[in-house]
């Protein structure tokens, strides 16, 4: 596991994973979704598994290092790793709590969906950014976050990519609890210890069942990657990445044109 790119805290039974690539606000590639996959499934003796990040966001979703011309199979293994990685937490027999100490953009945000709990700071922002950059929610977005938020919430997210306050988010049932960022990491500490005094075994059958959504969606998520795959380098991917850079509006081209412009 790279030590650079993933932290692991040994608290009693309760396993702190910390995404640890601040300067690009735990943005992760496919290496490093694989190292958190990684450390999911070495802390399978623990009670209780947290994920946080480093510095001032929890996560802003897959990384390129060269988005504005992106290698296919770097792109398809971030795909992939992304996939990997949110199928861990729900694979993985222990609770599993996002601690969210900043933002939580795009596969960020699917990353707290993917969690079986959610405390944020009230600092701490939400929304997903796919049509906005060249890409699209289809790993959570699009097919679990209905689920919890509902269609016409969810499509509001995945569609407008708005960015969402703590309390939005506590409000529309994205996150389970909003405190102080001084209060996160004791306030997690204390669900955790509610959850270490349960049985775990039927804490592993409520989770398994639970994940009923989930594995439905499945097929889902394996389209969708195909669906990405096929767009890889097209002029939205390359025009968004390119706008994100340069900080300012992407010009994505009309699918169609009038008869006058041609």
């Amino acid at each position: 596991m790279a030590e650079e790119d993933v932290l692991v805290e040994r608290r009693g039974q309760v396993a702190w994973i910390r995404l640890n690539r601040p300067e690009r606000f735990n943005a992760f590639d496919g290496p490093m979704a694989r190292s958190v996959v990684a450390a999911i499934e070495d802390c399978v003796d623990s009670g209780v598994i947290v994920i946080t990040g480093e510095g001032r966001g929890f996560c802003a979703g897959g990384y390129l290092a060269t988005m504005d011309d992106p290698d296919p199979r770097e792109v398809r293994a971030m795909y992939e790793g992304s996939l990997a990685l949110l199928d861990a937490i729900r694979t993985s027999p222990r609770p599993v709590i996002a601690a969210v100490n900043g933002a939580a953009a795009g596969g960020g945000n699917e990353l707290v969906i993917a969690c079986d709990l959610a405390v944020a700071s009230s600092k701490a922002t939400f929304g997903q950014t796919g049509p906005r950059v060249g890409s699209a929610p289809v790993l959570g977005g699009t097919n679990i976050m209905p689920i919890q938020i509902g269609e016409k919430r969810a499509k509001e997210l995945s569609f407008l990519c708005r960015r969402y306050t703590a309390a939005q988010a506590l409000e529309m049932g994205l996150v389970n609890a909003v405190v102080e960022p001084e209060e996160l990491e004791s306030t997690v500490e204390e669900w955790a210890a509610e959850l270490l005094a349960l049985s775990p075994r039927y804490l592993e059958i409520a989770k398994i069942s639970s994940n009923l959504w989930w594995n439905s969606a499945r097929d889902s998520f394996r389209s969708g990657i195909g669906m990405l795959a096929q767009a890889i380098a097209s002029h939205d991917m390359l025009e968004g990445a390119r706008a994100f850079a340069e900080k300012r509006p992407p010009r994505f081209a009309p699918l169609f044109t009038s008869p006058e412009e041609n």
